[in-house]
């Protein structure tokens, strides 16, 4: 079809490529979300559910402790609800952080060359953001952690959700 109906010649030809350009970043941005955000919240689902059976805590209660950021103490007597609640958040959370690392690399493509520097760095970020924003925040009971506790946490965040989403966004966009 003829792309040169208005405009001055080769105008709509150079608007229709460049919005195809940005489409297909935008394809390859989600792609890198989905994949990151989908890995490194299954990675640590698994991790915190192994972790804190190992530790004698059921799994429900796992899920049904995040989703008391959400409903407080309440969420520990609605069952299987609560569970699925926990889950939700837990994916939700997943997700945003692969959004903000696969942002940040559009803006500082940078990132995507040392994927295993800035993965282990951002899982160091993820995990002060969670634990001195956001839980702070929540209706989550409060608790103190001891130092082996820290030390399993932000060895959780750099290798199942700061790795994962570097190596996915590396892997997958902006080529």
């Amino acid at each position: 079809g003829r792309i040169y109906a208005c405009g001055f010649f080769g105008t709509k030809r150079r608007i229709l490529a460049g919005t195809v350009g940005i489409s297909r970043r935008m394809t390859d941005i989600l792609r890198a979300i989905l994949w990151g955000g989908g890995i490194a919240g299954t990675l640590d689902a698994a991790a915190a559910t192994i972790y804190f059976r190992s530790q004698g805590i059921p799994p429900k209660r796992v899920w049904q402790n995040v989703a008391s950021g959400l409903l407080g103490v309440k969420s520990f007597g609605k069952g299987g609800k609560t569970v699925a609640l926990g889950l939700l958040l837990h994916f939700g959370i997943a997700f945003s952080a692969a959004t903000v690392f696969c942002f940040a690399a559009w803006y500082v493509p940078g990132l995507l060359r040392i994927p295993l520097t800035a993965g282990a760095l951002y899982g160091i970020v993820v995990f002060l953001v969670m634990n001195l924003i956001v839980l702070p925040l929540s209706a989550m009971p409060k608790r103190k952690l001891s130092r082996v506790a820290i030390a399993v946490q932000v060895a959780f965040h750099i290798f199942v959700i700061g790795l994962p989403i570097a190596l996915s966004a590396s892997a997958v966009a902006f080529r």
